[in-house]
């Protein structure tokens, strides 16, 4: 039976505008009762996790980075931590006792975690202890310690405002009560009343397995997808800084941009593979399965409903309801001339790409080449090329960098639109390395060199968007 409440997530650059943030999203103009029934899960505040394990964009090394590459600085990075969130804390808290209690928050937090960081340093100068574990163990506590401090801090900003927040934190655990991620929810949630108390949960959860470890940056999605089944909740809610909309804004402009406004799960796949922040797909698949439907909302647009994710969802004819892509990747072309009615090639493949944490995006074969379309991670290239070599002497392995952009809908079987497609990018004097169309209708994906990327999305856009009509595609995105 659906409960009825909702599970809510708040992302990083929502948190951070916290006025914002209160007055659309955690109150409004909620008064008494209309202010319960949900439950909050909250990432870290934004560069919050940057500065605690490293820069996902740049690279530059936050504490546990310094602290990996046995960098005497991590003690300095991790007072570069305590500044920023006694900073944020001061922007944020209007009285002093609540602010004095949020402060005092993070400089117990830091003080253990500083103890615990010191006690892996002292083990690594006897050179007798293999580190890998313990390092794996401080990235997650550091992880964790940005989700305490702002589920800390909106929890009691809440109860200043007269709400009775409660602040949920499932980041501290021993090895005595390591047990599952499930198990971790139910115990934390039982004592809980949601219909007189909003829990404010942390997006990291301390479990068996390692939450990073297993979900990368992606495991306050995996939190919030999981209390959302185990609680069996009527709705769950993504707050983001943007509308899930049919081009990236910043590319095409604001002005051309649309929201979607209604699509399903298996769209909300194909934007992930592609590495755009719908949600992540574990995460996805949970809710999918539980038949718990997705909104997507932005968090600066108060009054606008967001997107909807169902499972079940087709959009009333075949149209295109996203323009998006890769600008950068590389093409891993595997070229065997004997492959032909022979068995073993792609597997041997795919163990080669596994060990090396490739993120295949796509891939295409014939009868002797096997192309692989990769994402991210440029340095483990020659690496794969050399194992691929070593085990196919025969084979020749190469590879290119390309972009991709994707024409994505819930239904795109319209006649024609592959022709109107590749005219719109001849006619914007786009190359097209390579095109993939599957069966299912779903997406389509056009390769193409990286310096073609912003034409080439602009020009698709236009072309099979833009073109039709305002009420099939939906409003346009809010300026």
């Amino acid at each position: 039976m659906t409960a009825p409440h909702s599970v809510e997530k708040v992302g990083g650059t929502s948190m951070a505008a916290t006025a914002t943030l209160f007055d659309n999203v955690l109150i409004g103009d909620r008064v008494a009762d209309e202010l319960y029934q949900r439950i909050f899960v909250v990432s870290a505040y934004a560069g919050m996790t940057d500065i605690l394990l490293e820069n996902k964009k740049s690279g530059e090394p936050g504490v546990y980075s310094c602290l990996a590459q046995s960098e005497p600085g991590w003690r300095d990075a991790l007072e570069r931590v305590r500044q920023a969130m006694c900073e944020r804390n001061a922007e944020m808290f209007a009285h002093s006792e609540s602010l004095a209690h949020a402060d005092r928050f993070v400089h117990q937090r830091i003080e253990a975690l500083s103890a615990c960081l010191d006690d892996v340093d002292r083990l690594r100068a006897h050179r007798r202890f293999s580190l890998g574990d313990l390092l794996t163990t401080a990235r997650e506590m550091l992880a964790g310690l940005g989700e305490a401090h702002s589920a800390h801090s909106t929890a009691l900003l809440l109860r200043d405002r007269g709400v009775n927040a409660v602040f949920v934190d499932l980041t501290l655990w021993t090895d005595d009560d390591l047990g599952s991620l499930d198990q971790r929810i139910l115990d934390a949630l039982e004592p809980i009343d949601l219909s007189s108390q909003m829990p404010i949960v942390t997006g990291y959860a301390g479990c068996e397995g390692g939450m990073v470890r297993r979900y990368a940056r992606g495991y306050s999605e995996m939190t919030f997808s999981r209390i959302a089944v185990l609680t069996q909740a009527r709705r769950a809610i993504i707050h983001k800084e943007f509308h899930l909309s049919s081009a990236d804004p910043r590319l095409i402009g604001t002005d051309r941009a649309r929201k979607i406004g209604r699509t399903n799960y298996d769209v909300a796949d194909q934007l992930a593979n592609l590495g755009m922040e719908a949600i992540h797909p574990r995460a996805g698949r949970g809710l999918r399965q539980a038949g718990i439907p997705l909104c997507v909302r932005n968090t600066f647009d108060r009054d606008d409903e967001g997107t909807l994710i169902c499972a079940d969802y087709m959009s009333d004819a075949p149209r295109v309801e996203i323009v998006t892509g890769l600008r950068e990747m590389h093409a891993l072309e595997f070229f065997e001339q004997d492959m032909v009615g022979e068995k073993g090639f792609d597997s041997g493949i795919l163990e080669v790409l596994t060990r090396h944490g490739a993120w295949v995006v796509s891939k295409s074969s014939n009868a002797n080449t096997i192309t692989h379309y990769l994402s991210g991670q440029a340095a483990a290239l020659p690496g794969i090329v050399d194992d691929l070599e070593q085990r196919f002497p025969r084979a020749a392995v190469s590879f290119q960098p390309v972009a991709m952009v994707a024409v994505i809908g819930s239904d795109i079987s319209e006649p024609g639109l592959v022709p109107r497609a590749l005219m719109a990018l001849e006619q914007a004097g786009v190359r097209m390395i390579a095109m993939q169309h599957q069966i299912r209708n779903v997406d389509v994906q056009f390769i193409i060199a990286c310096d073609d990327f912003d034409r080439a999305t602009s020009a698709l856009h236009a072309a099979l968007v833009e073109k039709e009509p305002a009420a099939q595609s939906g409003r346009l995105f809010a300026a």
